[in-house]
């Protein structure tokens, strides 16, 4: 039996929490900046969760 291997792009794009959530970055944080807002691009900064219904998904791509 082969090996199970990790979809490359998303072990570059999640990470886990201690208690085992996935971590994810937001979208838009990239280019056209300066019309979008202080505020704005300082929560893009931060890192989210990934939501429950899609948490099975990356689970799978991730093989854990």
């Amino acid at each position: 039996m082969p090996k199970v291997k990790t979809k490359s792009g998303a072990k570059k794009r999640f990470s886990l929490t201690g208690t085992g959530k996935i971590k994810r970055k937001h979208a838009f944080k990239s280019h056209i900046l300066t019309k979008k807002s202080t505020k704005r691009k300082r929560e893009l900064t931060k890192t989210g969760l990934v939501h429950t219904s899609d948490e099975g998904r990356v689970r799978d791509m991730l093989k854990i």
